[in-house]
């Protein structure tokens, strides 16, 4: 009996499970997240003496995406690899145009170069089927290009455009038409042609359903040295003339919906742009104002003659266009300011 008892406990010790092992956990994968795209910056200085301005070539091919980066390709190769500080885009059809800023930021931080100031604007049409982006760019060249200055032209008819510019003797360097349809570009092309042979250009039908006959032309010049001296006609009192050593360039700043504080806001963030480089609302010489509708564009107006002098105003464009970056949005601003 003994004996068996000896067996059963030497089996019974053989038949005890064994002690589970304790493996090491597996480390979970990092997870992984995507750099954000960066902002283009509410405003930018530079040298006024050293800009360029160029437009881009219209393009049928493909969709907003693709012929946002094939302009931005094509004013690089423009510009020879000039540092570009300002974009403009006008956008038409049904592409989302706040991706234009987002393609801007992916393009240059690629090429890790500082980005521009950008603004953006969707129009009625362009003046080729399927083209739905041209882009505007002010770029700085490593030298002088305008060592007299420049001169902003606000939106006015060709003749008296022509007329402001020979009263400051400048020599245009880019003219961006305004029509109501493009039925009229053809007439405006060859007006522009004749008055300002060397000039880049742009042709932009504002609303896909104009309701008043239209061609307006804003333009921007540069001078002869010492030319801002002369005597000058009345046609040039509404010339925004630069001489000082920087030039900044605001983004645009939109209001959303159509009350008095909403305005009152969208001027006072463009007055902080401002400031971060350096200027102030009295500095300003130029002002473009984007609107949905006319009377939006008239409170902009009066709401900009409580923070722009009212005895010195800027010399402005103000115009209806079809759309802006935000459903919300009622009209948007930026500026031109001159700097020491």
């Amino acid at each position: 009996m003994r004996g068996l008892l000896l067996i059963l406990v030497a089996v019974g010790g053989f038949a005890q499970p064994a002690r589970p092992v304790n493996k090491p956990k597996e480390k979970e994968p990092a997870t992984q997240t995507l750099d954000a795209t960066p902002e283009p910056p509410s405003a930018i200085s530079t040298e006024t003496a050293k800009l360029v301005f160029h437009v881009s070539p219209l393009s049928a091919q493909g969709l907003l995406t693709q012929q946002v980066r094939d302009a931005l390709k094509a004013l690089d190769r423009a510009n020879n690899h000039a540092t570009i500080v300002k974009l403009r885009a006008f956008v038409a059809g049904t592409g989302d145009m706040r991706r234009v800023a987002t393609i801007v930021g992916e393009e240059f931080k690629s090429r890790k170069l500082p980005l521009p100031v950008v603004s953006t604007i969707q129009a009625g049409a362009l003046p080729m089927e399927g083209a739905q982006v041209v882009i505007e760019s002010v770029s700085m060249e490593k030298k002088v290009v305008n060592p007299g200055g420049l001169a902003f032209f606000p939106a006015q008819s060709v003749a008296r455009l022509r007329t402001a510019a020979e009263s400051v003797g400048a020599e245009m360097l880019r003219v961006t038409c305004f029509l109501s349809s493009l039925d009229e570009m053809q007439a405006a092309r060859g007006e522009i042609t004749a008055a300002f042979p060397g000039a880049a250009t742009d042709f932009v039908q504002l609303t896909r359903l104009g309701s008043e006959p239209l061609i307006a032309c804003e333009a921007v010049g540069h001078m002869a040295v010492g030319q801002v001296d002369k005597a000058r006609s009345p046609a040039a009192d509404a010339v925004a003339l630069i001489t000082g050593a920087k030039v900044v360039f605001t983004g645009t700043q939109m209001a959303f919906r159509d009350q008095d504080a909403d305005l009152r806001l969208a001027y006072e963030r463009l007055g902080k742009a401002l400031e971060s480089q350096g200027v102030h609302y009295r500095d300003v010489v130029f002002e473009d104002t984007y609107a949905l509708s006319r009377s939006m564009e008239q409170k902009a107006d009066a709401m900009g003659v409580g923070f722009l002098d009212g005895a010195q105003r800027p010399a402005s464009t103000s115009l209806v266009v079809e759309g802006l970056p935000s459903v919300d949005a009622s009209v948007a601003i930026e500026v031109v300011a001159s700097g020491n």
